[in-house]
């Protein structure tokens, strides 16, 4: 069974996230497990600490079958790097387990920046969230898109048939959720952020003061 891991920061969680998430789900027919980063490289540090966003997802997935929360990369010191978190996770499920990474189509763009990036597609497949019509996709970097090249299918089953090197375009309709955007309208007391996350995960922020002070 194809296994499909959606890391992030989730600064906090929000029904951006979970919309990919469960689209993912849908088209597969396979859970998806959300992973908090504890140290992402990649950006500033969090506004809320690695608990407290963890705890959210929590929040956010319970009484979905479709999706689950992992915490491996919380216990792990360092920087929460992915090809290490891939290594960690093809020891677990062997090398001839199908394992897809689902990645935001502006993640997908920035591959070539992260670390040992060109071993990714050895080591799981890469399940692309874009934007209806596939526009944001239409134009990758130079390096990405020779190392892409050839790998793109439109067969959600050929994930399944091998354990790596598939890319696979999951269309999303434009959303206007974002995390930067929730911590935005909390610091400035607009209550208009409470629309874009989940009821338990909005209580569970006003309840522990999150992300008041810019």
């Amino acid at each position: 069974m194809l296994a499909i891991w959606y890391g992030g920061t989730f600064d906090p969680v929000h029904d951006g996230h979970l919309a990919i998430a469960r689209a993912a789900a849908d088209t597969f027919t396979v859970p998806v497990t959300l992973a908090p980063a504890a140290d992402p490289p990649h950006r500033a540090a969090p506004g809320a600490d690695a608990r407290q966003r963890a705890h959210m997802l929590d929040l956010a997935v319970a009484g979905d079958h479709r999706l689950r929360v992992d915490r491996r990369e919380l216990a792990r010191p360092g920087p929460s790097w992915t090809v290490d978190t891939l290594h960690e996770l093809r020891s677990e499920l062997g090398d001839s387990a199908p394992l897809a990474l689902l990645v935001g189509a502006d993640s997908f763009r920035s591959l070539p920046t992260w670390k040992h990036w060109r071993e990714l597609p050895r080591l799981a497949h890469f399940i692309v969230a874009g934007r209806s019509g596939g526009g944001d996709l239409a134009q990758l970097p130079d390096t990405l898109a020779a190392e892409a090249s050839g790998r793109w299918t439109t067969d959600p089953a050929a994930l399944a048939t091998r354990p790596a090197g598939c890319l696979y375009a999951l269309d999303q309709p434009l959303r206007a959720e974002s995390a930067t955007a929730v911590r935005e309208g909390i610091v400035a007391g607009d209550p208009a952020w409470r629309a874009q996350v989940p009821p338990a995960v909005a209580a569970w922020i006003d309840a522990h003061g999150l992300y008041r002070v810019p």
